[in-house]
């Protein structure tokens, strides 16, 4: 007999709505120094996290074993319903296609126009060239960079070389967008438009991950806040603020 209140299909409801699960996860390095220590976290399709903490807290590795960059010492991840630290060799690239990628340094190709650095996500993962002419376009106006289509990324504004990121990263319809400090070198107007332009993405049902520093975007924003220090989580709260003002 289930339980009163409770329905047959609320844990298997629960599973779809969980994108991502980390259990007791633990990641030491060759040198001893350990980078993350026993952490267990579950993220929400949909949902709009910020990372925050010092340097060196463990921030840019957890989001490393999302992105199966590196693996754990010990503990589990699972996400969309794939056990992460199981999966072949062969089987990451079909990962990595479920996750968008923004950087704080651009990483954009500088030979390449606006539209050939968007149309190369694409291509690495052998999608056809009738995707790439129908997905890129739509993807520069969302970002509004239509008009910059041509241009090489030397000729584009800090704001605008991390929008072609941010393009870059969304052009695959990715359920998670990972980014790590994308407003650490631009100015505060151009921060507050980027920040926008993930709200946005947000909205559409992708689901972010942000490691920042910008105490100003996040107390404004009141979105999920995990606070980490020394490898841990410290702190993790709903609608929360930079720093716990407990």
């Amino acid at each position: 007999m289930q339980p009163i209140g409770k329905k047959p299909n609320d844990h298997a409801k629960h599973e779809v709505l969980c994108l991502i699960q980390l259990q007791n996860v633990t990641k030491t390095y060759d040198t001893g120094a350990k980078a993350l220590i026993d952490i267990t976290l579950r993220i929400r399709k949909g949902e709009f996290v910020f990372l925050v903490g010092p340097s060196g807290a463990g921030k840019s590795t957890l989001t490393k074993l999302l992105y199966r960059e590196e693996v754990p010492s010990r503990g589990q991840i699972i996400l969309d319903g794939k056990n992460v630290v199981r999966m072949r060799h062969r089987e990451v690239p079909y990962l990595r296609r479920k996750i968008g990628m923004v950087f704080q340094d651009f990483r954009l190709l500088p030979r390449k126009t606006v539209a050939e650095n968007v149309a190369f996500a694409l291509e690495v993962i052998s999608a056809s060239s009738k995707d790439i002419r129908r997905s890129v376009p739509a993807v520069l106006n969302m970002v509004g960079l239509t008009d910059k289509a041509e241009a090489f990324p030397d000729q584009l504004s800090g704001g605008e070389q991390q929008r072609v990121c941010v393009a870059r990263a969304i052009v695959n319809n990715p359920l998670l967008l990972i980014a790590d400090e994308p407003t650490g070198n631009l100015d505060p107007e151009t921060s507050w438009e980027l920040m926008k332009l993930f709200m946005d993405i947000n909205r559409r049902g992708t689901t972010i991950i942000m490691a920042t520093h910008a105490w100003d975007i996040v107390d404004d924003m009141k979105k999920r806040v995990i606070e980490m220090s020394g490898g841990r989580i410290v702190r993790d709260e709903e609608e929360g603020a930079y720093r716990n003002e407990d």
